[in-house]
């Protein structure tokens, strides 16, 4: 007997057109939130940048890296700030206001056999670093899972938000032990 499994609610909001010009601050996580990315070398201190950490990225963050910025030249967007933590990614993702998006708009919308025709720009974007690093990986590494599913998103309102988020990018790796994401494991 086979049941049906319930729908999955998309975490995305109805309200927001994720193909619009503005800037989008996203944050996407390891599968298990393991610590694959990076490792802090040195102390980790609760003071200002000067006593900040040291980080190394590991393969698999040198390979999300190259990702990153390569994304500008395959979907037309900007990635204005990035950090790359032992288990997460925190990217400053801005979508333009110009002819070549709105032609690339076009051209996605008249594709309407492609079954990633409703995926946003955004959605793409994410997506791009993910499949890329992740296919990378299982080339050098072998099949292993990657990545969480899914990604957090939020479109920002105004400049003050946007400043409040490019510090918060900023400090991140300074409040490691005291972020959200922290984890010892794996």
């Amino acid at each position: 007997m086979i049941t049906e499994l319930p729908e999955r609610k998309s975490p995305r909001s109805k309200y927001i057109d994720y193909n619009a010009p503005g800037a989008y601050f996203v944050t996407f996580c390891t599968h298990n939130r393991c610590n694959t990315l990076s490792r802090f070398v040195g102390e980790i201190r609760k003071h200002t940048e000067p006593n900040s950490p040291e980080f190394e990225l590991s393969f698999y963050g040198e390979t999300v890296e190259k990702y990153i910025n390569n994304l500008p030249e395959h979907l037309l967007v900007k990635v204005d700030r990035y950090v790359i933590m032992p288990n997460h990614v925190h990217l400053m993702l801005i979508i333009p206001n110009n002819e070549a998006v709105r032609s690339f708009r076009e051209e996605v919308r008249a594709i309407r056999e492609s079954p990633l025709r409703s995926r946003s720009l955004l959605s793409k974007a994410v997506g791009y670093i993910k499949m890329n690093a992740s296919k990378e990986i299982r080339q050098q590494r072998g099949k292993t899972t990657v990545w969480q599913r899914g990604y957090h998103d939020h479109a920002v309102r105004d400049e003050d938000e946007y400043m409040q988020i490019l510090e918060y990018i900023h400090n991140n790796p300074i409040r490691w032990k005291y972020d959200c994401f922290y984890t010892k494991h794996c």
